[in-house]
């Protein structure tokens, strides 16, 4: 497939990262983490961000009418990839260590990953679960 063909593939993704990056902005200034304090809101921010990736990989590819083909860049690679952050994370991470605050760096480092997958196995239960609510019986 041409470039030519992958510009609405690449506009989605454009588009829905804007969106997801200034969701993520949003929530940092809405509840902004103190300097040396525990990161809430990159976490949580971060365990949504997965529960929804969890949940959009559920209808996207376990349905019986396949979505339309901009909507996995547009909401999974765009929205989830912006409003989540790898490197905010790890810079979060960084800043705990430097100040000296190793075991909740770690804890955040650990946590984090654990949260994050428990969010996806999350996303996709609660999505199984709702498909199979609205399938006739």
């Amino acid at each position: 497939m041409g470039f030519r063909a992958q510009l609405p593939v690449v506009g989605a993704v454009a588009v829905g990262g804007a969106l997801g990056a200034a969701a993520r902005y949003a929530a940092t200034l809405a509840w902004p983490t103190p300097a040396g304090a525990f990161p809430w809101t990159i976490l949580t921010v971060n365990a949504a961000g997965c529960a929804f990736l969890g949940a959009l990989m559920v209808f996207a590819t376990e349905t019986a009418s396949p979505p339309h083909p901009l909507l996995r860049p547009f909401l999974g690679t765009g929205v989830c990839g912006g409003f989540t952050t790898f490197s905010t994370y790890t810079l979060d991470t960084q800043r705990l260590l430097a100040a000296g605050d190793a075991p909740r760096a770690l804890l955040y480092l650990g946590g984090t990953a654990v949260t994050a997958l428990a969010a996806v196995w999350a996303g996709v239960v609660a999505a199984r679960a709702a498909a199979a609510r609205r399938r006739p019986s």
